[in-house]
C-alpha cells in the first residue's frame, strides 16, 4: 500500500531524489515522484460537515483555529484520477478549494471533474454544487451520480433546482447495488446504509479501479443497524475509508447522542479487535468531529489507534490504484 502525503511531492521535487519519509501512520515508504500515478485515489477533506473550526465551537479543539486555520482540515471527500479523468466523491463546502488541489494533483487542465458522486443530503456532502450554479462558475453540465431521492430533492428545492433548470448540473440515476461503468476498468457501485434519512436515503460507495476495490462510507448508523457485516466487506477490498465521527460518547456534552448515532471508534476497533493485522490496515478512519481527539497527533486517542495498526485518514494522502 502507497499512502503518499502530498507536502512531501515538494521536498521531493526540491531534492531532486527519493528519500525514505514516515507518514502518520508510521510505516516506512519510498515516497515517489512529483507526478502522483495515473490511477490514484486522493483524500480531499476528513472533517464532518461542520468543519473545524466548528461554528459556534468554544472547546479547546477550536481554540485558535479561527485566526489561524488549519489547511487540512476540509470537509470529507475523496478524488479519483483515471486515465486522464478525475472524479470527485462528495461536494462539500469545501469544494473550490479541493477541485483545485484534485486538478492540480491530476496534472488536468479542465477546472471541473467528470462527474461528482454524492451519498445523501446532509450540508456537508451536497450543499458544494451551488458552487456550480451561475453566481460562481457557471458550470455546464458536470455529471452528478444520485440515489432516486437525492435527486428528487435536488430537482424540487431552490436553489438546486436552478442547477438542474439551467444545465449547470446533470443529474445521473444510481441504484443501490448495481455498478455504473465509467471507464473499461472503472466502476462505481452505490450501497445503501442506515443513516438519518430526512430528505434523501444514505449510501456508501464501492470503487473498483483496476485491480484495487474501495470502500467508502463516510456516514452510517451503528454498524449493527447495517443488514450487511461490515466485517465480511472489509474482508472483500483493498482499502475501506469508513465513518469516525466520534471517537467515543465522551466528547458530546451538549447533544442527545441518540440523535446522531454514528459508530464510535472505540465501538468499531473492538468490533474488529479479532481481525489479523493485514486486515486493520486495510482501514482508514474518516469523518471526524471537530471535538474527536485522534485530531491531535499526540493524543491518547490518536496513538491508541496507530499501535492497533489501523490508519487516520489525512487530507493529500494518496493510494495508488495501478
Amino acid at each position: 500500500m502507497k499512502l503518499i502525503p502530498f507536502f512531501l511531492f515538494l521536498i521531493i521535487f526540491l531534492s531532486c531524489g527519493e528519500k525514505q519519509s514516515e507518514i502518520h501512520n508510521e510505516n516506512p515508504i519510498v515516497v515517489r515522484p512529483v507526478k502522483i500515478p495515473e490511477s490514484s485515489l486522493i483524500v480531499l477533506g476528513t472533517i464532518q460537515d461542520g468543519g473545524s473550526p466548528h461554528i459556534g465551537c468554544k472547546k479547546d479543539c477550536c481554540k485558535g483555529l479561527y485566526e489561524k486555520p488549519d489547511p487540512m482540515r476540509k470537509v470529507v471527500s475523496l478524488g479519483l484520477v483515471h486515465q486522464g479523468k478525475t472524479y470527485l466523491f462528495e461536494a462539500t463546502p469545501d469544494i473550490t478549494s479541493q477541485l483545485k488541489s484534485l486538478q492540480t494533483m491530476a496534472g488536468s487542465a479542465d477546472e471541473f471533474p467528470d462527474g461528482i458522486f454524492i451519498s445523501h443530503a446532509h450540508i456537508g456532502h451536497y450543499t458544494g454544487l451551488m458552487f456550480l450554479g451561475k453566481e460562481a462558475a457557471s458550470a455546464t453540465e458536470i455529471p452528478v451520480y444520485t440515489m432516486p431521492r437525492m435527486q428528487q430533492f435536488l430537482e424540487s428545492n431552490g436553489p438546486w433546482d436552478a442547477l438542474v433548470a439551467n444545465k449547470n448540473i446533470s443529474l445521473q440515476k444510481l441504484r443501490a447495488g448495481e455498478e455504473v461503468t465509467l471507464a473499461p476498468q472503472l466502476k462505481v457501485t452505490p450501497l445503501l446504509v442506515p443513516h438519518r434519512d430526512e430528505y434523501s436515503e444514505t449510501i456508501g460507495f464501492m470503487i473498483d479501479c483496476e485491480a484495487k476495490r474501495i470502500l467508502f462510507i463516510p456516514d452510517i448508523d451503528k454498524w449493527q443497524k447495517w443488514k450487511t457485516s461490515i466485517i465480511k466487506v472489509i474482508s472483500e477490498v483493498d482499502h475501506a475509508f469508513i465513518d469516525a465521527t466520534f471517537f467515543d460518547g465522551e466528547e458530546i456534552q451538549n447533544r442527545d447522542i441518540s440523535e446522531i448515532p454514528h459508530p464510535f471508534i472505540i465501538e468499531s476497533m473492538a468490533m474488529f479487535e479479532a481481525l489479523s493485522a493485514s486486515e486493520k490496515n486495510k482501514i482508514h478512519f474518516i469523518h471526524f468531529n471537530h471535538t474527536n481527539p485522534v485530531l491531535d497527533t499526540n493524543s491518547t486517542a490518536y496513538k491508541e489507534i496507530i499501535r492497533k495498526g489501523y490508519h487516520i485518514t489525512r487530507t493529500n494522502d494518496v493510494i495508488n490504484l495501478e
